[in-house]
């Protein structure tokens, strides 16, 4: 059974289960919010994009865009502290643009996407090992 750790309207935390996890947000004892005011990872490696010089692009800086790595103003309502990152390329030319959203260099990719992935790889071996370890305690 799935369980889930919640932050009540009081203030509280209550672990619940899935059904009453429906039934707290149903009565709206529990308190949702999508909105964040930090970018969510779109992708862990950058995007290849050709580009026509001259023209205006909107990279999305939230993460949330479903036209990565451009904008399609879903910042708006899930991250509206995040403004994306308007670009003029100078000519025509194959860029990479970061989809990590953590560059320093926005919208181009600095590299940055392998501390990403490095920091998901060692989550993941934790959780491995944190298994490991609870079945062996079972």
């Amino acid at each position: 059974m799935n369980v889930i750790l919640g932050t009540m309207r009081n203030g509280t935390t209550a672990t619940l289960r899935q059904s009453q996890l429906f039934a707290a947000v149903a009565s709206s004892r529990m308190q949702c919010s999508t909105q964040t005011n930090k970018p969510v990872v779109a992708a862990k490696m950058p995007f290849r994009v050709k580009v026509t010089g001259g023209k205006r692009y909107v990279w999305c800086a939230c993460g949330h865009s479903k036209k990565q790595p451009f904008c399609d103003g879903a910042h708006k309502t899930k991250a509206p502290s995040i403004s994306p990152r308007h670009f003029t390329p100078e000519k025509d030319s194959t860029l990479m643009l970061c989809a990590c959203k953590q560059t320093k260099n926005a919208p181009y990719c600095d590299g940055t996407h392998f501390k990403v992935i490095f920091r998901h790889l060692v989550s993941s071996v934790k959780k491995v090992f944190k298994m490991n370890n609870l079945k062996k305690m079972a």
